[in-house]
């Protein structure tokens, strides 16, 4: 039976509205695809430069980087402490802890719970756990005891988060919706596992059930819901129509806050830069990409913005997860048999970048641009060229473009040169804001920016070590992430 037609509460807003509600001084939208000229009539280009009197409520939001411990098993104590702060000086709030069934785990969250209390006094950053029910056992109701014994040794720690209305500590999970903790169902298992865990300390419990949010108003247990999926544009496939490949709706945030609000929960937002795996079916069998063309991350952080007031917390998906190419963080660790398509593209760009979309969600104004910098990213090579991997190409892999993504920040008007050869020059005239531009890659070509003001250069991004490989040893579809010093 079809769900009734629910209305937003007064004062939300629409998923497609970003932008509208709050935004920066000047933001400008081009994609260039001539050579030595000024973008057509006809290229997207968006200014939108008037100050907006009227803003978004300015209450605190926070902002988690999702952290597979699964990856850190050489880690170290000092380790945690240097991602640990590398975060915080990006004012990400903490790192959500995502735990599974193996037992060395326990002890490398113990040592990034060490690092964070040897912090506390200097760097103010929170962690929670987020459990992986696809890899912890719940069908028992003894299986409670290992979700416990994470929560009794840290609780008490003063570095878990709180959430602040309750001050109970918060819990998430991957997956769950098979767990019933010997109690008949997913509804009541969850209720059990809660009041365990609740006899140690109250918890605010936040999951990321993979079930339609039709369900949520049913689960009694929650405390609201993780849209784990609400980053990517996961519904499209090879043959969508190119009308909606581009610029592609992420629309299913909308039916989370309608199903929260009936019973005044909490929804945490997902946010992520990129999408790709390239596993076998040998090793995990997983090998398909979602599309993270059209400056995904920078759009999906406005879009948030936008509807702040309905979004209490955002996660990063992720910090370090290698094998679904969504890493923001420094490759270190131990890696999932990802380096094929890892090693050697970094990703640390973005999450520089992110902290001023990032910014802006936390306290509702987006920050002062106050230095020139240039974004740039693109795939290592073209998308229909043929490789001798073993491994085929990733399913979808036909939304992609070949195109280099680009992010601006000018503090004055300026010229931006894009090149992929020292002579295959695009330029682009921006306004004082936040740009995003784009260009063709250009097979056995590179990438380079090149921001000019008054004939002399203010930023350049120059990823020498990139290649837009026209003969790929493998099919790689992560990109190379650089920026402007």
């Amino acid at each position: 039976m079809p769900e009734p037609t629910q209305s937003l509460p007064p004062g939300s807003l629409e998923p497609q509205r970003a932008l509208e509600h709050i935004r920066p001084s000047g933001i400008q939208e081009t994609q260039g695809f001539g050579w030595n000229k000024e973008p057509e009539s006809g290229s997207r280009v968006e200014f939108e430069l008037e100050e907006v009197a009227e803003r978004a409520v300015s209450t605190r939001k926070h902002v988690f980087a999702h952290f597979i411990v699964g990856n850190t098993y050489p880690y170290t104590v000092a380790d945690w402490v240097a991602d640990i702060k590398l975060a915080a000086s990006q004012d990400i709030d903490g790192f959500v802890l995502n735990v599974g069934g193996d037992s060395w785990q326990k002890q490398r969250s113990a040592d990034c719970f060490a690092a964070a209390k040897k912090l506390s006094t200097t760097t103010k950053f929170s962690l929670f756990f987020s459990f992986d029910m696809t890899s912890i056992p719940g069908s028992a109701a003894t299986d409670v005891q290992f979700l416990r014994d994470y929560i009794t040794p840290n609780y008490n720690s003063g570095v878990m988060f709180r959430q602040p209305a309750t001050n109970h500590i918060v819990v998430s999970t991957f997956g769950g919706e098979y767990s019933t903790f010997g109690q008949g169902s997913m509804e009541s298992g969850w209720a059990y596992l809660k009041s365990e865990l609740n006899k140690i300390t109250p918890i605010f419990l936040i999951p990321a059930f993979f079930i339609s949010p039709s369900r949520l108003p049913s689960i009694a247990a929650i405390d609201g819901a993780f849209n784990w999926d609400g980053g990517w544009p996961i519904k499209l496939s090879a043959s969508s129509p190119r009308n909606e490949i581009v610029n592609a709706a992420l629309d299913s945030d909308t039916d989370y806050i309608r199903a929260l609000t009936h019973g005044a929960r909490s929804y945490m937002a997902a946010v992520s830069p990129w999408f790709f795996t390239h596993y076998g079916p040998n090793t995990y069998n997983k090998n398909w990409m979602y599309r993270g063309d059209d400056w995904l991350f920078v759009r999906r952080w406005q879009q948030l913005i936008a509807m702040r007031d309905h979004v209490d917390m955002v996660q990063i998906i992720s910090w370090n997860d290698y094998g679904e190419s969504h890493y923001i963080g420094p490759i270190e660790g131990a890696q999932p048999n990802s380096h094929a398509w890892v090693d050697g593209y970094p990703h640390i760009a973005w999450l520089y970048l992110n902290r001023y979309f990032m910014k802006a969600f936390q306290t509702g104004t987006y920050p002062a641009i106050t230095k020139d910098q240039i974004f740039l990213w693109a795939r290592p090579h073209p998308r229909d060229a043929s490789s001798p991997d073993p491994v085929p190409r990733p399913t979808n892999y036909q939304l992609t473009d070949d195109v280099a993504w680009m992010v601006v920040f000018a503090t004055a008007a300026a010229t931006v040169d894009a090149y992929t050869t020292n002579t295959n020059k695009v330029s682009f005239a921006v306004k004082a804001g936040m740009s995003k531009l784009s260009f063709p890659l250009l097979a056995d070509g590179g990438m380079k920016a090149v921001m000019v003001r008054n004939g002399a250069v203010v930023a350049e991004c120059n990823p020498t070590t990139y290649r837009f490989e026209s003969r790929p040893g493998v099919y790689n579809f992560n990109t190379l992430v650089a920026m402007s010093s």
